[in-house]
């Protein structure tokens, strides 16, 4: 197999950096393991971010989440470790990664986390008529 599950987040200069705008990145095959049960666990993750002078290089995103695979991990600690280390990696000006998880014994959980850099304010949203 030519590509590895890997926990390096390689990063590449932002080629707009003199402008704030959103990437958002959907990623619906995210699995990881119940540390009850050993069972998987399913979600979609969504990345949303302002970046500052960098952004997460896709692939190594890919290998990242897939790092998780065969990991257990409570779905509150797991969204959070993810974006502690997005963060680490990009700096971003604003980051939120929500993941969605899918049904376990009648229950879904979706568990929503932020960064935002304190030196940055967002932009008044816009009201078109």
């Amino acid at each position: 197999m030519s590509s590895q599950p890997s926990k390096d987040l390689e990063t590449f200069p932002n080629p707009r950096p003199g402008r704030d705008y959103t990437i958002r990145i959907r990623m619906p095959e995210f699995t990881c393991l119940c540390p009850k049960t050993g069972k998987p666990d399913f979600a979609e993750l969504l990345l949303e971010y302002v970046p500052n002078d960098k952004c997460v290089e896709l692939k190594a995103l890919k290998m990242y989440i897939w790092s998780f695979r065969d990991e257990g991990a409570f779905h509150e600690d797991v969204t959070n470790q993810m974006l502690d280390a997005l963060v680490a990696a990009t700096q971003p000006k604003f980051m939120r990664l929500s993941a969605d998880f899918k049904v376990r014994g009648g229950i879904y959980t979706l568990v929503v986390a932020e960064h935002r850099d304190p030196a940055w304010t967002a932009p008044a949203p816009v009201v078109l008529p």
